[in-house]
């Protein structure tokens, strides 16, 4: 059976729309921060009113929607006006450009009108929206546009079912992620590098470490190839679960075999010899990263800062700081920098505003995961009242807050022992739509560890589980 039979008796039906009578549809679409009236009327003299021809305007909508979404939202517009209508081809571009940025009902509104007035939305289409649903965390009407996709008789494709793969192993949602294998494979579609990647990460993600020995085993026979991917995929696991050994021993069979190692490959090696204490080899690893020609992550940054303030040895971090600025790395030492003050004896940089500003005065490039390792870092410092300032000056910068964003706020609540306002943002993520990860859960049972209201860890292991 269809494991989203299940869901359509849970959910209420989706997209439900009466059948199409009038001739005349109008509505409204956001176009630049403006509400524009637009209507698709029945057939008229296109010569009549349209000032270019059609071809003009399909070409420019899907030349501009990955680059200028307001103008090819304009172009639509105009087009409309004009009484003719966009190409297949233009709706998906238009689409997945407004669902990539986070504007999912307008994507929605595109769909369900190519639902109505055609041209019929074909599995490209429910693909883009379902991206976008599933990249903002909304599981749940990503379930309810799979229902109306399989009643519009569109068949997925690879392309769907790598989408849910992907998002269900970013969310730990175990059995959901092997009923997306049993399809592909009742379906013939093969695991391609990518999609082995997803299960190496799945397996990380629930204790399954020997299984992503064995699906290496898997990929050799089958010929297919490792690449960097699934190499670090493969040393992150390793190191999760304490075989480091094992992991620097793929580490070297990577390099031997010609793959050259990212920046994924050094944070992994990175963060797990810190977490275990090995900061020697933590350091030795931060070092030859630098020697790669990489700009060390943030966020590592922060894991050594912190690891070595708590060993006291502030000189070893304004060491290895004198020592980036040495090799050129320009672009992100006021990140750096900032983080230095953090986490130094006499910051600076106490104030979320400050920070910021000296960021800006840097001409420092802000974007959301600059403000989330800097939340962190507050976070990490108990210090929660500076990681919510940080959230409002996101969104003063124009960035929509993220799931990982709201998880390292209650992060911040729960180190300070402020469980209740923790609790708070968790009930604001499902309020919001999003669908809390297990990274949500264990951080917000975490914080009533701390607060000693163990009922309530009880409460959302069942949660979790149920």
């Amino acid at each position: 059976m269809d494991a989203h039979c299940v869901v359509r008796r849970h959910l209420p039906p989706p997209l439900q729309l009466p059948p199409f009578s009038s001739p005349t549809l109008v509505y409204r679409r956001r176009v630049a921060g403006a509400v524009v009236c637009c209507c698709a009327a029945a057939p008229v003299d296109q010569h009549q009113h349209q000032e270019r021809p059609w071809e003009a305007y399909d070409r420019d909508i899907q030349s501009h929607a990955g680059s200028d979404l307001a103008l090819s939202l304009v172009l639509l517009a105009d087009m409309q006006a004009a009484g003719a209508r966009p190409s297949s081809a233009a709706y998906a571009r238009l689409i997945r450009a407004l669902a990539r940025s986070g504007r999912t009902l307008e994507a929605e509104a595109l769909l369900l009108e190519m639902r109505r007035l055609g041209p019929p939305p074909g599995a490209a289409h429910y693909n883009a929206l379902l991206e976008g649903l599933l990249a903002t965390a909304h599981l749940r009407l990503a379930d309810r546009l799979l229902i109306q996709m399989a009643d519009d008789g569109v068949a997925r494709n690879r392309r769907t079912y790598m989408l849910l793969l992907d998002a269900y192993a970013r969310a730990g949602r175990l059995e959901d992620s092997w009923w997306v294998l049993g399809e592909m494979k009742r379906r013939g579609i093969r695991l391609e590098t990518a999609g082995y990647g997803m299960l190496v990460r799945l397996y990380r993600d629930n204790g399954m470490w020997k299984k992503a020995t064995d699906l290496v085993m898997e990929m050799q026979e089958l010929g297919v190839e490792l690449d960097v991917k699934i190499y670090n995929g493969l040393i992150d696991t390793f190191g999760k679960y304490g075989q480091l050994a094992d992991a620097r021993r793929l580490f070297d069979k990577m390099r031997t075999e010609g793959i050259k190692p990212d920046i994924s490959t050094w944070n992994a090696l990175i963060r797990w010899h810190c977490r275990v204490g090995n900061m020697k080899r933590a350091l030795r690893f931060f070092i030859a990263m630098q020697e790669e020609g990489m700009y060390p992550d943030p966020m590592i940054f922060v894991m050594i800062i912190s690891r070595l303030g708590e060993q006291g040895k502030w000189d070893e971090i304004k060491k290895l700081f004198d020592g980036m600025k040495n090799r050129g790395f320009k672009e992100s030492g006021a990140v750096y920098a900032v983080l230095v003050d953090i986490y130094g004896q006499y910051g600076h940089f106490r104030d979320a505003h400050d920070c910021i500003a000296a960021l800006k005065a840097e001409n420092t490039k802000l974007s959301p995961r600059v403000f989330c390792v800097l939340a962190n870092a507050y976070a990490q410092q108990g210090l929660c009242e500076q990681s919510v300032n940080v959230l409002q000056l996101m969104e003063e910068e124009g960035f929509e807050p993220n799931l990982v964003m709201l998880n390292l706020l209650i992060n911040a609540f729960g180190t300070a022992g402020r469980d209740l306002e923790a609790l708070a943002v968790f009930q604001h993520i499902k309020d919001s739509g999003m669908s809390p990860d297990v990274v949500t859960y264990t951080t917000l049972m975490k914080s009533f560890m701390r607060a000693k209201k163990f009922e309530k860890v009880f409460i959302e292991i069942g949660t979790l589980l149920f």
